[in-house]
């Protein structure tokens, strides 16, 4: 999977800085800690920007490919941020045969984003997932943990109404 670069703009703070800058002091000498460092540098800032991967690159002298590799390899590493709304379509095998593809592909379209990334105007990111275990609703949508349950594209601006 290719990953490119975020179309929101990096907005950290100096005081996440000095948070990310100090966490890195306390974990770099420690074995194995790239993985905790990630962790609460997204914990920090709510994703991983290459920004962030830099710094944690020149403090720990880790080259900054390795922590690409490790923060695009685990799914609970996001490089993009999530939207104030994080909607998310189920494209496990039962939503899937009913519909959800068209539903995420509508999305896409709609919100002018894709899947993983989030608006320029940080309201609404978009993933999808592969089971959320309503397969009796199938297809599923989710906004910030709501379920929209036996969708239809023609839902999708009724439901996205509700969040503007």
């Amino acid at each position: 999977m290719v990953h490119k670069k975020s179309n929101v703009p990096f907005q950290g703070t100096k005081a996440q800085e000095q948070e990310l800058r100090e966490m890195i002091g306390r974990l770099k000498d420690e074995k194995g800690s790239l993985m905790p460092m990630l962790q609460q540098a997204q914990d920090i800032y709510g994703y991983l920007p290459v920004e962030v991967q830099t710094i944690i690159a020149e403090e720990t002298g880790i080259p900054l490919e390795k922590i690409y590799g490790v923060s695009t390899f685990y799914s609970q590493f996001n490089l993009s941020p999530k939207g104030k709304y994080s909607i998310s379509v189920c494209l496990g095998t039962a939503c899937y045969v009913k519909g959800s593809g068209e539903i995420y592909d509508k999305l896409q379209e709609k919100l002018g984003i894709e899947g993983g990334e989030c608006t320029p105007d940080g309201k609404f990111s978009l993933d999808a997932c592969r089971c959320v275990g309503a397969c009796g609703l199938a297809p599923v949508m989710t906004i910030n943990g709501e379920v929209y349950g036996r969708m239809t594209v023609d839902q999708i601006d009724g439901i996205l109404e509700k969040y503007e």
